[in-house]
């Protein structure tokens, strides 16, 4: 299972066209004298996804407009990746990721991640599990993405946000598995001279993923504020996703905590402090999310979802408390094994300090401008 790198949080796996360089290099002559000969074989894949969608919102700004844009992602982020391994003997590969996003609509990169949002070197053995270093998913996305995620699009995925932005840089993470089940652990190093855990994250995850037809896990969080280092930032979620026949139900429940002294200055995250005040991200004292979903597969190409999110806010101060109650259906048809082609519309209620408030899981300005939102796009994705 943890040779299996996916390509997409929560979208299932990209199909990856494989450039595989073998690597048969006899040092006999070389080491002759010394009766020794060395043997490597590597590999390198490149991968990547184009993803675009027309996309249709009401309440765009503080006005109530409307607004239809060729959007910067739809069902996917548009991203270019490469990933290399090596033999080194003894059951041991040599690993490594780097991945890039980019707006497909302009052809800039993400604004929101550096130029590399995965870029890590590591061990994986067949014996002792991996170990990677870099930056990359925490423990937490990692589960839900493999397990009970709902099958939604990049858009509009309310959960993701609540694995405080997926990504952590200078993180060292450890996997391990057991037949089915998978364990990760992770450190991200805060680095400030002379105080070794300020803006630190640890991180834990569990993860129950058979070929059968459930899939269990848990997660938990906790990131120390780089300035006033007795301040936590946590957060923990657990669920599940049960198949049958062509049918899949998902169901979680994560929490995001905030301690009152927390700054918003963790300089592994996914946003600055004068981000986090932007999208009233550092409003509240706890948050918690309510989420799950019903897909089904109709034909071999055709599959249509529906979900549902329900947020539950209190704030640091009264004029923070607030809940959101968000809606989705999608459809989505397969053209090939690579190309499909979709259509998804969602409908939010927001209410108190959650208006304005980020509650769609990814990095930028709130989407949600009034407390009534309907969004509706259609778009193409293609992966290689």
């Amino acid at each position: 299972m943890l040779d299996k790198l996916k390509t997409r949080r929560g979208f299932g796996l990209a199909a990856q066209a494989t450039l595989q360089v073998s690597l048969h290099a006899a040092a006999a002559a070389v080491l002759g004298c010394y009766g020794l000969a060395a043997h490597a074989q590597s590999s390198i894949t490149l991968y990547g996804i184009t993803d675009t969608a027309v996309r249709y919102t009401t309440h765009a700004d503080k006005a109530g407009d409307s607004k239809v844009q060729l959007g910067n992602g739809g069902a996917s982020e548009s991203e270019f990746g490469m990933l290399g391994s090596e033999d080194v003997g003894g059951g041991v590969h040599a690993i490594f990721q780097l991945e890039d996003r980019f707006f497909l609509n302009s052809g800039v990169g993400d604004p929101s991640y550096p130029l590399f949002d995965i870029a890590l070197v590591g061990l994986q053995s067949s014996t002792y599990g991996r170990l990677t270093l870099g930056r990359q998913l925490n423990p937490m996305a990692d589960a839900v993405g493999r397990t009970y995620m709902s099958q939604n699009f990049y858009q509009f995925r309310p959960e993701v946000g609540m694995a405080q932005g997926n990504f952590t840089s200078s993180m060292t993470k450890y996997a391990a598995a057991w037949h089915d089940v998978t364990l990760e652990l992770s450190y991200a190093f805060g680095g400030s001279p002379g105080a070794f855990g300020a803006g630190s994250q640890i991180g834990a995850s569990l993860a129950y993923v058979p070929k059968g037809r459930l899939r269990l896990a848990a997660a938990y969080l906790d990131s120390r504020d780089a300035v006033n280092t007795s301040a936590h930032f946590k957060a923990w979620t657990a669920g599940a996703a049960y198949t049958f026949a062509s049918t899949t139900i998902n169901a979680g429940w994560v929490v995001n905590r905030q301690d009152q002294g927390f700054t918003g200055n963790f300089p592994n995250g996914p946003f600055t402090a004068p981000q986090l005040t932007a999208l009233k991200f550092n409003t509240f004292s706890s948050r918690q999310m309510f989420f799950g979903g019903v897909s089904q597969q109709i034909t071999g190409a055709t599959l249509v979802s529906a979900n549902v999110w329900r947020t539950l806010q209190d704030g640091k101060a009264v004029s923070g408390n607030g809940n959101a109650t968000q809606f989705q259906l999608l459809a989505d048809y397969s053209l090939s094994k690579r190309t499909d082609t979709y259509v998804e519309g969602d409908y939010s209620l927001y209410r108190g300090g959650l208006i304005g408030a980020q509650a769609q899981g990814f990095n930028g300005l709130s989407a949600a401008a009034e407390s009534t939102q309907l969004g509706v796009m259609v778009g193409l994705r293609h992966r290689f």
